[in-house]
């Protein structure tokens, strides 16, 4: 048995805004077997590694619960999803290396490319098979996956996704891509027309009732108010991005146990696209504009959220949008501008994720639970942004 002690390190957890000071970890193979103040663990023998962790901080192992782990983000992020499979097979290894050195330990992917897989021949969402080969594996993050993103005629660039011209087709194409082996249901709740909510609450519902029964539950991508409220309405697991909600769907996701997903930092990062790139959709005065009012609005869309108790789970939207797999701790930062009380939103990193995921050891670090945990240097509790500085992960 392999033991190891990381001594005398203070502790954030997401259950408070205080931090535990001085506190030690034992960790035999890879499970937690100590977890309380330094000196009074156990004796792990002479052979026990000990690792001093005096002025650094625990935090449990980070789960970004809005990925797209075969895509590799930037600017041409939906340019990129129709690389060859090979080409985004390769991407996914590298976003788990980024990943791991962040401490992210758990990524709930919510959509990849439809193709063949190099490796195992099956036509499904690419992140399907990723998930299947990483599995056990740590030096990998642990994964839950949806198959592919289905979205009704026009919502999307052809070839993206699942295609379907009403509720029915979305039904029969949800419960397809269970059959591929997906753990969650991605369905895309934006519409060609902004105003209109591309499925009815109805139509939505039916899919979270038929998913629940095989045991799976349901992603709604929401970027505009209709979707939401149609999202809310039927109960989905989660609306992801939830840019534009207001005070009566917040209620309404709170009644229904519907969860927000956070994905703040894309917008973030489109801020500064005017003087980085020469994309005519990131440049020119109404283009910073646009994106400036879309920020505040999705800011203001948290605030509701969490007046209305919703639980808020974090995510980069990495792949899928212009950020990148190492960059949750970013979120983290963004959900505190937004309003959240540090402690909150590093909760929303670990422990909501992993309520989200259904996964009572995602996000966590408690005895006898896995030693999924980094060391970071500072206080996230008053300065979030020691969460991009990771010292080590156990």
């Amino acid at each position: 048995m392999v033991r190891t002690v990381y001594r005398g390190a203070a502790l954030a957890d997401g259950t408070g805004p205080d931090l535990q000071r001085d506190v030690s970890v034992l960790v035999e193979d890879d499970r937690i077997a100590f977890l309380g103040p330094a000196g009074e663990e156990p004796d792990p023998g002479p052979d026990a590694e000990v690792v001093d962790c005096s002025g650094a901080t625990i935090v449990p192992g980070l789960v970004d619960s809005h990925s797209h782990l075969t895509m590799p983000g930037g600017a041409h992020w939906v340019d990129r999803a129709f690389d060859s499979p090979e080409v985004l097979l390769q991407v996914a290894e590298h976003n788990a290396r980024l990943q791991r050195s962040a401490g992210v330990r758990w990524a709930r992917d919510v959509g990849s490319p439809v193709a063949t897989d190099p490796v195992d021949g099956r036509v499904r969402g690419l992140a399907l098979g990723v998930r299947d080969r990483w599995a056990g594996r740590r030096e990998y993050p642990y994964v839950r996956a949806a198959g592919t993103w289905i979205s009704q005629q026009g919502s999307l660039p052809g070839g993206l996704g699942v295609e379907v011209p009403d509720g029915d087709a979305l039904l029969a194409a949800a419960l397809a891509q269970l059959d591929d082996g997906a753990d969650l249901v991605k369905i895309y709740l934006d519409g060609p027309d902004a105003e209109t909510s591309p499925f009815t609450a109805s139509e939505v519902r039916h899919v979270v009732e038929a998913a629940t029964e095989r045991g799976a539950r349901v992603a709604a991508h929401s970027g505009y108010l209709p979707g939401a409220r149609a999202g809310a309405d039927a109960g989905v697991a989660s609306l992801e991005h939830g840019f534009s909600l207001d005070a009566d769907v917040a209620a309404l996701m709170a009644a229904n146990g519907v969860a927000l997903v956070s994905t703040l930092s894309v917008l973030e990062s489109w801020r500064t696209f005017s003087r980085t790139t020469s994309l005519p959709r990131f440049t020119g005065p109404e283009s910073e504009q646009r994106i400036a009012e879309r920020r505040e609005r999705a800011h203001e869309s948290v605030r509701l959220a969490a007046q209305a108790g919703v639980l808020i789970a974090a995510g980069t939207d990495f792949g899928g949008g212009s950020t990148r797999a190492n960059q949750l701790a970013w979120e983290v930062e963004c959900l505190v501008t937004a309003g959240l009380e540090p402690w909150q939103a590093l909760a929303a990193a670990t422990r909501h994720g992993g309520e989200l995921l259904g996964e009572p050891d995602a996000g966590v670090i408690r005895v006898g639970g896995p030693a999924d945990f980094a060391v970071v240097h500072g206080d996230p509790l008053s300065d979030p942004t020691a969460l991009w500085r990771v010292w080590l992960v156990a």
